[in-house]
């Protein structure tokens, strides 16, 4: 007899954790979960950017997940492999190269998982569904102007690009050239990349000091770049000679204008690009389709003459 209220027992316990786990099942498939892959987040513009990206998700109902790419393709690759396989409804992307992340989302695409790029576009228009970008290009045709009006359309500077693989790279060169090279009395000595990277930057910038003594001024890529530079040439006593140009509105450079150490900047707005992928990503999760391939964000000109109005990677409060 005792031996039968223990076999009933034992059914129901087994019965019971049947059912708890076919809850637990359920409960964990009932869990919306939207991926974050960002390039780097050792940057504080992309620490912004992917941050921003994710506070935006969990406010709109989502488990949000921060993948760290390490600017390393591969690690990149390794990330969305775990993203497909894992139930993620959809990525808010911010690639490490324009032409090789392309197969990256097409996978994803081809698993169903829509993608949002941020800040950084691919080289394909079929495969995100929407990419959401700053305006590099019209950015820097702005501080290309600026920085002719502060040398008097004539000189010697030098150029420090950002990663070679990217799109943003080109943009904003290209944009910065499409005035300048207006100019014959200005003349580019230099034009070597700092990778985006501050420490790179102040050695690249040693060197071309070093070969090119004379230079009026440096456009950089980025704000990392930016300080970078300024180090190198506040090192060799020229801070006070050498004009420097940068590109984000990062929070130090911000600081450095308003102290006359850095001319002036391109202020993007990460938080800006990485709401409109969450928002555009949930709306997708509802069942809308109908989204710009390519959305601008615009790009402002940050001097000493405007820099109270901003504040680290946006408008001040």
């Amino acid at each position: 007899m005792k031996s039968k209220h223990v076999q009933q027992f034992t059914s129901i316990l087994l019965i019971g954790m049947v059912l708890f786990s076919c809850s637990s099942d359920k409960s964990d498939k009932s869990i919306k979960k939207m991926a974050v892959v960002i390039s780097t987040m050792n940057n504080p513009w992309f620490v912004v950017l992917g941050e921003t990206a994710k506070q935006r998700a969990e406010e709109l109902g989502y488990q949000a997940v921060i993948f760290d790419s390490q600017n390393n393709p591969s690690k990149e690759t390794e990330h969305f492999d775990n993203i497909i396989v894992s139930g993620f409804k959809a990525i808010l992307f911010n690639p490490t190269d324009a032409k090789g992340s392309v197969a990256n989302v097409r996978a994803a695409k081809q698993a169903g998982i829509p993608v949002f790029c941020m800040d950084r576009e691919i080289d394909a228009n079929d495969v995100a569904v929407s990419q959401i970008l700053s305006d590099n290009y019209s950015g820097c045709v702005r501080l290309g102007q600026y920085f002719v009006t502060m040398l008097d359309g004539k000189g010697s500077y030098v150029e420090l690009l950002g990663l070679v693989g990217d799109n943003n790279t080109w943009n904003r060169s290209q944009g910065f050239h499409s005035v300048v090279d207006n100019y014959p009395d200005l003349k580019m000595a230099a034009q070597q990349t700092g990778e985006f990277d501050r420490n790179k930057a102040m050695e690249v910038m040693e060197s071309m000091l070093q070969a090119h003594p004379k230079i009026d001024a440096v456009f950089c890529g980025n704000d990392a770049m930016a300080m970078g530079a300024y180090q190198a040439v506040n090192a060799a006593g020229k801070a006070d000679k050498i004009m420097i140009f940068g590109f984000d509105g990062a929070a130090d450079v911000i600081d450095a204008i308003r102290d006359g150490k850095i001319k002036a900047t391109g202020m993007q707005f990460p938080k800006t690009m990485a709401k409109t992928a969450a928002e555009f990503a949930d709306r997708y999760v509802h069942g809308e389709r109908n989204f710009e391939k390519k959305v601008p964000v615009a790009v402002e000109l940050v001097t000493k003459e405007n820099v109270s109005q901003y504040a680290a990677y946006g408008r001040a409060n």
